[in-house]
């Protein structure tokens, strides 16, 4: 038998810089390319929670004009936001905004939403999936020395959940882990699959 994703009928491109993302994808046997569009990921206000990361996986995909690639291309983008209390919590600027982030979500449980979009000439379909994190409280120098060693600064709430402080700090998960990576891989594997119905 072989894997389901295997000669997939599309010629994919994974529109992500994020190295977790690209080796959860790769990881299910499907082959893929790597190209990123400059994008504005500003979003409204009034935005909420998994609104939020649809509507900038929303704006990755509509940066790319399908008639420049060939035939039956899919593109796959992702965006990945921490909601904490009514507030989004993005990447971090520096370091000191990085204890500042950790610092909240220490002793709290916050929400890991991931919006993604896959796009083709003759079909579109989103999705996002939500997972609760619960953190115990942290010390400052747990904080400090986290984000001195591991350098977060390409991570949503400031922290990998694979490094030194998810195998410290968080007491436990509600949902999928790989969520709290980057990417829903379970989720997108089935929706993969409902994808390429009809064009195998």
């Amino acid at each position: 038998m072989q894997n389901p994703l295997k000669d997939y009928p599309f010629n994919v491109i994974l529109a992500s810089q994020s190295p977790r993302r690209q080796t959860l994808l790769r990881e299910t046997g499907l082959d893929f390319e790597i190209l990123v569009k400059p994008t504005d990921e500003s979003y409204p206000d009034d935005l909420q929670a998994e609104e939020i990361a649809l509507h900038v996986s929303r704006i990755k995909a509509q940066a790319f004009d399908l008639n420049e690639f060939p035939d039956h291309t899919l593109i796959i983008t992702a965006d990945t936001i921490v909601w904490l209390n009514g507030e989004c919590i993005g990447k971090p600027a520096d370091e000191e905004d990085a204890v500042k982030m950790l610092s909240k979500l220490s002793g709290r449980k916050h929400t890991v939403c991931t919006g993604v979009c896959l796009k083709s000439k003759e079909k579109y379909q989103e999705f996002f999936v939500n997972t609760d994190v619960y953190f115990r409280k942290l010390t400052e120098a747990e904080i400090r020395y986290y984000v001195a060693h591991f350098r977060p600064f390409d991570k949503a709430g400031a922290y990998g959940i694979q490094e030194w402080i998810g195998f410290i700090g968080v007491e436990k998960i509600e949902g999928s882990y790989f969520n709290v990576m980057g990417l829903p891989v379970q989720r997108l594997y089935c929706e993969l699959l409902s994808f390429a119905q009809g064009f195998r």
